[in-house]
Parts: structure tokens; sequence; C-alpha cells
């Protein structure tokens, strides 16, 4: 080759020069479009279609980055997505590999609260058949919440206000942040295993955002809440801030402070029953005040994975779309094997006997069993046996005649 020859690139290299040039040009984009195509295979990853009225893109959100997106993507949402544009190499195909992704016209948390809401309602965990009512007179009550807020000074007030007879048991837990609901989880079960048992438990913190009171509405903690054998009373921020754990609560306060107004009886009320319960509630609490209480694990702050490098992507793509076509394979072939059956069903139905005798032949033996083929096979005085299509005929031989002897006497089935 001389050397104005042109420089010959393989596929490959083709290929490498194109997603070089793609990852370097378009770095950490922001797209907008309608999601449609939504592919949720079971290694975790996310492919979809983000398309607009004139062009269309694929996109893959790995399963690392779908951990941390609130909301679920869904056919038909108008969304904006971040991320990098990519070369599939065995497709040659580009696609955006997506980091985040913000629906629009309405907030990530919202469009999460209401999918989430959605869907546990249609559970039941809503239903008022499901709610717990509280005890008269609690003795012993435990409050899920941040040692140090203001929350839990409210309700120590009030219930103090009230009623100094009432055990509280503060059990520390995170109120807002990353592995908060986690906590308030281990919160609540921890205060269901108790012993001696509480009365009552209530779980939340002061009014604030809807980012600051996202603990309340992770799936974790209102599935948490819903398995509680104890009652449990949310008093999570003000009258404006519903969330999901307001809604499967046995019952709901506006603040802390209302919290304790419903949990703990009034002194005054009291009064008159104070003296006949004195001695007892006095024994209880003498003989619970040296009960172990168990510290709460607090969880590490775990470091978000980093992305795989891009041969696991890869295969974990091409993994994905073998599991579909081997999915797509056993079901034709069952399909085969299935016409194969019923062909063989029906040419055995043609070849059975008794299809024979239902056309009106009958089968003729002798009492040795052997099958009579000819007059001379049986003799004056024989019992035989004649097989029909329905029943069976015992008969006696009185005259036995060949076919030479039947040649000039007319035939009863012509």
């Amino acid at each position: 080759m001389t050397n104005d020859s042109p420089q010959i690139l393989s596929v490959s290299q083709l290929t490498a020069l194109i997603q070089g040039t793609l990852e370097s040009a378009f770095h950490s984009l922001w797209v907008s479009g309608e999601v449609s195509e939504v592919s949720r295979p079971h290694s975790g990853h996310v492919y979809f279609t983000l398309k607009d009225a004139q062009a269309q893109i694929r996109g893959v959100i790995w399963k690392s980055a779908a951990a941390r997106i609130k909301f679920k993507l869904e056919e038909g949402q108008q969304v904006v997505c971040q991320g990098d544009i990519d070369v599939y190499p065995p497709r040659g195909t580009y696609q955006l590999v997506v980091r985040q992704v913000e629906p629009q016209g309405v907030g990530a948390l919202q469009l999460a609260f209401k999918q989430l809401q959605q869907r546990l309602a249609a559970e039941g965990l809503f239903e008022a058949a499901h709610k717990k009512p509280l005890p008269a007179f609690p003795r012993r009550v435990g409050f899920v919440t941040s040692p140090t807020g203001a929350a839990v000074r409210d309700f120590l007030e009030v219930a103090a206000r009230r009623f100094r007879g009432v055990e509280i048991l503060v059990i520390p837990a995170r109120v807002q942040g990353d592995g908060s609901a986690a906590e308030i989880v281990r919160g609540i079960e921890l205060a269901n295993r108790l012993v001696p048992p509480l009365d009552v438990l209530v779980v939340g913190r002061g009014g604030g955002s809807l980012e600051d009171l996202w603990s309340f509405n992770e799936e974790a903690v209102v599935r948490a809440i819903f398995a509680s054998r104890l009652p449990v009373v949310s008093a999570v921020g003000h009258e404006i801030d519903v969330t999901l754990a307001d809604l499967v609560a046995d019952v709901r306060a506006l603040t802390p402070s209302e919290a304790a107004e419903r949990i703990i009886p009034s002194a005054d009320e009291l009064t008159a029953r104070l003296v006949q319960f004195q001695r007892r509630i006095t024994a209880n609490l003498r003989a619970r005040a040296t009960a172990a209480r168990r510290q709460v694990e607090q969880l590490a702050k775990s470091r978000l994975l980093r992305n795989p490098r891009a041969l696991i992507y890869d295969l974990s793509h091409r993994l994905d779309e073998l599991d579909v076509a081997a999915a797509r394979a056993i079901r034709r072939r069952l399909a085969q094997a299935s016409e194969r059956v019923r062909t063989t069903a029906a040419r055995l139905e043609s070849l059975s006997p008794l299809a024979v005798l239902a056309r009106g032949y009958s089968v003729t033996t002798r009492a040795s069993g052997e099958i009579v083929r000819d007059s001379h096979q049986v003799e004056s005085g024989e019992t035989i046996h004649t097989r029909l299509a329905r029943g069976e005929i015992t008969s006696r031989v009185e005259i036995s005649r060949g076919r030479e002897s039947l040649a000039g006497e007319v035939d009863p089935f012509s």
C-alpha cells in the first residue's frame, strides 16, 4: 500500500472513535421529552425511550442510579433527564445514560408521594378497619423522634402538665436526612419488643418542608407503622403537612403537643380514681424501673456505589437481551410441542378399533378369544361373541356357510 492510501478502520475502531467523540462532546446533558417503552429486567436497570414529536432516543438508568429516584418512571410522563451520551458497541447505537430524572409540571417528591399513596391505598393500608383504639389510661408511652428536637420537649411539657404518673420512653431516631427512615423503622420495631410492653407509641417530629418530612413518607416507615401491634399516633408537622405516616397511623395528631393531649389523660379527670389505682401503679412502676432499655444502633451513612465500568454495563445489557430471547424461544418450543401432541392424538383416534366399530362394523370372537375371520373357523352349535360399538352379543351358530355358498344370494347391505 502506498503512502497515499486511505486509512482503513475496523468497525470496532470506528465505533470507538465515535464513542470517544460523543462522550467528550455531549457530557452532563439535560434532555426533556416523553417517556415510553419502559422496561425493568431482573438486573435492576431501567431501559426506556425519551421522545418528542420529531425524534426519540433510547435511555438507560443503571441500577445504582435507579435506586436514587424517588418516583416510579411510567409511560407518558413528561420528564427532564440529566446524563451523558454513550455508545453501545454491539449494536452501534447511542443512548442517554441517565443519572437524574425530574418530572415536568410536578415535583419529584410530590409525584413519588402520589404514586406510593395510590399503591398502598390499593393494598388497604389506610382503611379504617385496621385502626386500633388508644388505651384509656396508658402507663407507658413510647416516642420515636429526635431526642434533641423541639417536638419531644413540647410533648414532655404537655404530658407533665396533664399527668405525671405516665412513663414516657423516648426512642432516639433521626427524623430527617439520609438513613433517617431506617432509624425510624428500627425505633418502631424496638418499641414493639420492649419488656415490659408499651401501651401506645408516638411517631413524629416538628413541622418542615416536604423534603424535611420525607422520612415519614418512606414506604418502609409506613409498613412498619401498619405492622405495629401497638396503637400508633402520628404527630408529624402541622395541619397542612399531611404525610403517609398520618394516613396509616391509628390516630393522627396535628402536632406533638396535641398527641400528648390525646394520649395522656388529665389529672383532674382522674382525681376521683387516683386513690384506687395508686398502689397498683406505684408497684408496677417500681418493679419495672430496673428494666433494661435497648439502644438503637445508628446506621452508618451508606455511600452510593459508583457506576461499574462500561464493559460491565455492556455485558449486563447483553444479558438482559438474552434473557428476553430465551423466554421467547421457550414459548415457541412449547407451542410447537403442543401442536405435535394434538396431531398425534388425532391420528391415534383415526386408527382406533372403536372408531371402526362406530361406523357400523363388529368384531366376532370364539369362546377362546380367537377372532373369527372365516366361516370355516366355527361349527354349528358353537357359542360366539360379537363386539359392537355399544355393547356385546352372545349367540349360537346354527348354520355356517362359506363365501361360495353366498354367491347367488342377495347382499342385504347392497
